[in-house]
């Protein structure tokens, strides 16, 4: 074989590999060229997908007759003053963006600086440069696409569905939204006008906080929290979502560094840390988190579609974000998704009572079944403890309904708590409220003085595999560190001595059985204070008031008031709600009095 120099256009799309991975690849760069260019107002246009026509235009500075046929060379930019690859400010820099595009389909730009009588226009045909024309046009850059891949076309046999790809751009162009409030997005397809927002005005996190709310719901605007963080000159701001409210991906959570859209393996792995003690592993979070952060500091050039960045100091920037979410977390307290109460309504369905006719009279009854039912019959089981003795109005029941959880007024089949406040219906799970208490004291005890033992009078011994066994031997320490005291009793078997005191009675048995599993998923360097949630919550589950228990008045009112000072007991160790709320207008709407 001979070595020969490849031909510009081979070289062009051989690059434009790297660039231009699909259609909302394509409108990605035009995009973040349009917002370095200054454009206050930047409209989208797709058809079948992007496979057939791709347009963006803008309202920024325009580009001059000489800079127009410079942008379409390869590695010309406007973007990286003094060649200083440190100090990158702009979303694009490399200067692949236009001519990788051109070299792939049939490229047409038309522009105008703003101080320019007459506008400019060049087209590329698969890598081939024409000429530049005058032509009519306002100030602003528009920039047309025909015939995505006509050039390569096995690169078409690659792509989805036209409605898939025209899904990917648009939440390409989200991402830059969120990033950038101050400026108007439209984005259509060749039906309908799919994404509009207008700019917004006055402080960035106002502005971006409206932007969100626009983007991702109504949802997301009624249960975030809003994050305003800084460390060493780095700054955070942005939104997140309660812990209950969360899906089954990673897609709903984005990350932007200096207005940058990310998918930093970094971020992901902080938000998991975060939200460790109060998510399920396989649930994920809500939020948008906005990084700012000196370019000379981190390290934009990593990744051919800029999708990744190196910081200099990655332990910081990951302090920074887990420190921050936490916090916010924290001062949540007890508050729960109001998506909780939503679905809870949607679930109910207007009651259609059983009836049977009487044929001598034709009045039609409730049936033997449903009546025994009825109110004032007795549910089966006892189910319900009576509620609270009614008080006068200076009494403790009602003034326990100012409470934000209100006063208990009675026990669904020994689980539920429902209690009354002054604008509604609160509904518990005691055991899942209860859990998420005895969590957040053992780890305030170990944080503090220390988590107080409890000597059993009768040691307790658990019979299990010899590989549980020794698993739980080789962790006896650092078992202790939680008030935890076990020795080995032969092969297979473990002895309690001790326990956390805050567990009370509790499973011992079933306790250490969950234990020795969830030690089998830790590696051995790993310190069981770095995995302090696993083992606490393991605890905390069994040490916790259990579903079936009848509990007293006192008793349900009790937790109700541990909960309101408890963080995060709006959900359990594993991310579920442990209290819905109903309010009297929603609860009149399902009686048809509204």
């Amino acid at each position: 074989m001979t070595l020969r120099q490849l031909p510009e256009t081979i070289v062009n799309r051989i690059a434009a590999g790297e660039v231009v991975e699909r259609p909302a690849s394509v409108v990605k760069e035009l995009v973040e060229n349009a917002i370095d260019a200054g454009a206050g107002r930047i409209e989208i246009v797709m058809t079948n997908g992007g496979r057939n026509h791709i347009s963006v235009t803008d309202d920024g500075i325009g580009m001059t007759e000489d800079e127009l046929a410079l942008a379409v060379e390869r590695h010309a930019t406007s973007k990286l003053e003094d060649d200083d690859l440190q100090h990158i400010t702009t979303l694009g820099f490399r200067g692949e963006a236009l001519p990788s595009i051109g070299a792939v389909g049939r490229l047409n730009l038309t522009t105008r600086t703003r101080n320019a009588s007459a506008a400019s226009s060049l087209t590329i045909e698969g890598g081939r440069k024409g000429a530049v024309a005058p032509a009519a046009g306002p100030p602003g850059t528009r920039i047309e696409l025909n015939d995505l891949f006509f050039a390569t076309p096995a690169r078409l046999k690659f792509l989805k569905t036209p409605q898939t790809e025209l899904q990917h751009a648009v939440d390409a162009v989200r991402r830059l939204a969120m990033a950038h409030p101050e400026i108007a997005f439209r984005f259509s397809d060749d039906q309908r006008e799919i994404l509009r927002l207008e700019a917004g005005h006055g402080e960035l996190f106002d502005a971006r906080a409206m932007r969100l709310a626009k983007i991702l719901g109504r949802d997301f605007a009624e249960n975030a929290l809003p994050i305003d963080a800084s460390r060493e000159g780095i700054a955070l701001t942005g939104q997140i979502g309660l812990p209950t409210l969360n899906r089954a991906n990673a897609r709903m959570q984005y990350f932007f560094v200096n207005g940058r859209p990310v998918r930093d393996p970094l971020f992901l792995g902080a938000v998991r840390g975060a939200y460790r003690d109060v998510l399920a592993r396989d649930r994920y979070p809500l939020l948008a988190l906005f990084l700012e952060i000196a370019p000379e500091l981190v390290d934009v050039n990593v990744h051919p579609a800029k999708a990744e960045v190196r910081f200099r100091d990655a332990g910081v920037v990951r302090g920074l974000i887990v420190g921050a979410l936490r916090h916010a977390l924290h001062e949540a307290g007890h508050r729960a998704a109001s998506t909780i109460a939503d679905a809870a309504l949607g679930a109910f369905r207007q009651a259609q009572m059983p009836v049977m006719a009487d044929t001598t009279t034709g009045f039609r009854e409730p049936a033997p079944a449903y009546r025994s039912r009825l109110p004032g019959t007795g549910l089966p089981g006892g189910d319900i403890v009576p509620p609270l003795a009614p008080a006068g109005p200076g009494g403790e029941a009602a003034a326990a309904e100012h409470y934000p959880l209100g006063a208990a007024r009675g026990q669904l089949h020994e689980t539920y708590i429902v209690a009354q406040t002054e604008d509604g219906i609160v509904i518990v799970d005691q055991h899942a409220a209860h859990e998420r208490i005895v969590l957040e004291r053992m780890q305030e005890d170990l944080n503090a003085k220390g988590i107080e033992r409890q000597i059993l009078l009768i040691p307790e011994v658990v019979e299990m595999t010899e590989a549980k066994a020794n698993r739980l031997h080789q962790r006896a320490d650092e078992l202790a560190e939680l008030g935890l005291v076990v020795e080995p009793f032969g092969p297979g078997a473990i002895v309690i001595r001790e326990v956390p005191a805050i567990l009370g009675k509790t499973d011992l048995q079933g306790l250490l059985q969950d234990l020795a599993d969830h030690l089998e998923e830790f590696d051995d360097s790993v310190h069981l204070r770095e995995r302090l949630n696993h083992v606490a919550a393991t605890m905390a589950c069994h040490g916790s008031v259990r579903a079936g228990r009848r509990l007293t008045a006192d008793e349900m009112n009790a937790l109700l008031r541990q909960m309101e000072k408890t963080p995060h007991a709006g959900q359990c160790n594993h991310g579920r709600p442990t209290y819905v709320e109903l309010k009297l207008p929603d609860i009149e709407r399902l009686f048809g009095r509204r």
